[in-house]
């Protein structure tokens, strides 16, 4: 674990045990009490009390701890001899007024739910060149912008070639010659005449020209100069690669037509999510153009190759658009829902026993038949990973609720209620499977029935600590509360100070359209940074708050679970940082840019940006009494924020954090 994710536990590790000891007393004067009426005779039972942050202190009645001052707390009861090194013992007191709350281990299906965001593309296989098939000069382009939209069989170019009056001539004159030899009587001659004749008529059909206009030559008897090329397909025109008066070669592209009916949305999948992403499987899509109107597609690819930059894996979906909404470079926001089996694999709601086509996800049939599209043959559903729980022979997942386990890295600890035990809690590793929606699918570590701590497990994880008992945070055990030294040790309170001496995180690797926005919150940064420079504090106090509003309008649910946590950490640092330079003077404004510009550059190395713009980092020696300051700049040349105009030009570059497009 990185030592920023530690000490952030550390300080939940802390408020847990203030809190503990404030539950445990009954909570504050002026809060009711949920156990009013008989809370004096809990309190009356208990005849041993101690400090949760001081354990070897033991009172016989209430009070507060003579070495740090907090108010003591009921003691275990009973004997606790017997107890293991993860295990806890807590009398019903405590328990009740810590509300430690348990529920059992079942076995059933959950709908897990995943969420994507990738953007709206062509789909490739209804797309058409239009090109030459003979060398050429277009002499006129009936569609002379993109964006128009044609029909199969319209009129797209003239294309004048001398190749196509040398074979018309050369068709007009094998006619003449079979027809002089019809009445000849040598039929053999006719006979080759007339294959002369079928052989230029299959040149003109292969260079374009239509049944139509080749029965026109010949009942016209002389050649045309020009060549009419018609659309093959009907769609939008989103290429024009030619003008007219270009001489062309044969193949030469002219336009590019793309079929608008049907589309792809390309996703992005988190490593976590792929195995609930199956081929067939139905999507729904949301976009911002048209609040609150779904699409609906299916996943119709999976890229077997994963992205080493943002760590994803693209997932295509054939989505239907017969109203032409959906425009290519939309973004969208998609859902797949899915029920997790034992193993892992997907139950399809409307799948079972069905044939899939591998090509086209669509064709969806009870029986094995080539796909109506391609040919190919259909496939069963339980070989792209479904599977098939009609006979109710697929058993459900061991699950708990996403409260139970306290994950940090790659460990996750539950709190088992012992059966036999009243009171005993036993800390248990347990190895975790995918999450579905506000539950955890469990691999091992926990059987059937037993019952889990769902509310106060942080508590119960913090008691153990405390008693240097194997927890969360020290899966060996041992020491003592990390960070609480109470003989003289300090622990930086300020968060400022703990963003500045915090290991740098990251790099995480992140989809692009988070990074996307990112550039608003950066931007705001570096316009706070203008105003200070500039002596201007209204600027910059303008600027913190837009930096504010963009901070909200960060969609976490792009981040998985390390990065959300990341994210989580700096965010709440840039909004404190930020709203300082909203208050006071500008010496003020000054004194908080320093702690925003440490986290922004840790955010820019942790996330990165779209690299859109260069970032540099600079450093002043004089700032705060000489103990030095560093800012963030888009541009070479020294325009310090601490200074102003007073020493504008203090400071050098120091670091390239981003290079820049």
């Amino acid at each position: 674990m990185k030592m920023n994710s530690k000490r952030i536990l550390i300080a939940i590790l802390v408020i847990a045990a203030f809190a503990l000891g404030f539950l445990l007393r009954g909570g504050g004067a002026e809060t009711p009490d949920p156990h009013e009426g008989h809370s004096d005779e809990i309190v009356s039972q208990v005849t041993d009390w101690t400090c949760s942050m001081h354990p070897q202190i033991h009172q016989p009645e209430p009070g507060q701890c003579p070495i740090c001052g907090m108010d003591l707390i009921p003691a275990s009861s009973g004997d606790d001899g017997d107890l293991g090194p993860r295990e806890l013992k807590l009398s019903e007191t405590a328990k009740q007024l810590a509300g430690i709350v348990t529920m059992p281990v079942e076995r059933r299906f959950v709908p897990a739910e995943i969420r994507m965001v990738g953007k709206v593309a062509y789909d490739e296989s209804r797309l058409g060149y239009i090109t030459t098939y003979i060398p050429g000069r277009l002499d006129r382009l009936y569609v002379d912008f993109t964006g128009t939209r044609v029909s199969k069989g319209d009129h797209l170019v003239d294309i004048y070639s001398p190749e196509l009056v040398a074979t018309q001539e050369e068709l007009i004159q094998a006619l003449k010659a079979a027809e002089e030899l019809k009445a000849s009587g040598l039929n053999s001659i006719r006979d080759t005449a007339l294959e002369t004749v079928d052989a230029v008529r299959e040149k003109l059909r292969l260079w374009g020209l239509k049944q139509e206009q080749i029965e026109e030559i010949e009942q016209r008897g002389y050649p045309t100069d020009h060549l009419t090329i018609y659309a093959p397909m009907g769609g939008i025109v989103i290429h024009k690669d030619a003008l007219e008066g270009m001489y062309v070669e044969t193949g030469t592209r002219i336009y590019t037509i793309a079929d608008l009916s049907h589309l792809w949305i390309k996703l992005d999948a988190y490593e976590s999510d792929l195995p609930m992403i199956k081929h067939g499987q139905k999507v729904e899509l949301q976009t911002e153009a048209y609040p609150g109107e779904v699409f609906r597609g299916k996943v119709s690819f999976i890229d077997p190759v994963l992205d080493a930059k943002t760590r994803t894996v693209k997932v295509r979906v054939n989505v239907p658009n017969p109203k032409g909404l959906l425009k290519p470079e939309m973004f969208v926001h998609a859902r797949v829902e899915a029920g997790i089996s034992e193993g892992g694999a997907i139950v399809p709601t409307n799948l079972a026993g069905k044939w899939i086509c591998p090509m086209h996800p669509e064709i969806v049939k009870s029986r094995q038949e080539p796909c109506d599209i391609c040919g190919m043959d259909l496939v069963t559903a339980e070989s792209l990973g479904y599977v098939d729980d009609r006979s109710g022979k697929s058993r459900p997942p061991l699950i708990i609720p996403a409260s139970a386990p306290l994950i940090t890295g790659k460990r996750a600890v539950v709190y088992v209620a012992a059966n036999d035990r009243p009171g005993v809690f036993e800390g248990r590793e347990v190895v975790l499977g995918p999450r579905a929606g506000e539950w955890y699918v469990v691999r091992e570590g926990l059987d059937e029935g037993e019952r889990v701590v769902v509310q106060g497990n942080f508590k119960i994880d913090s008691a153990i600590q405390i008693q240097a008992g194997p927890s969360m945070m020290n899966p060996e055990g041992g020491g003592s509360v990390p960070g609480h030294d109470h003989g003289g040790g300090s622990v930086p309170g300020d968060s400022q100070l703990a963003v500045e001496h915090e290991e740098a995180e990251g790099p995480y690797h992140v989809s692009d359209v988070f990074r996307e926005q990112l550039d608003p919150v950066y931007s705001a940064y570096f316009e706070i940074q203008a105003g200070l420079r500039l002596d201007d504090l209204a600027k910059s106090k303008s600027a913190a708050k837009a930096l504010l509003s963009a901070l909200n309008k960060v969609d976490m649910t792009l981040l998985g679970n390390t990065e959300h946590l990341a994210w989580m950490k700096l965010s709440s640092t840039l909004k404190e940082t930020a709203s300082a330079v909203t208050a006071g003077d500008i010496r003020n404004a000054r004194t908080a840019f320093e702690p925003l510009s440490t986290v922004v550059a840790r955010t820019v190395k942790s996330f990165g940006s779209t690299g859109a713009t260069p970032i540099y980092r600079f450093h002043c020696p004089m700032a705060f009494d000489n103990k030095g300051a560093d800012w963030l700049q888009r541009k070479h040349g020294t325009e310090n924020p601490y200074f102003g105009s007073a020493m504008f030009k203090c400071g050098s570059e120091e670091e390239t954090l981003v290079e820049g497009n």
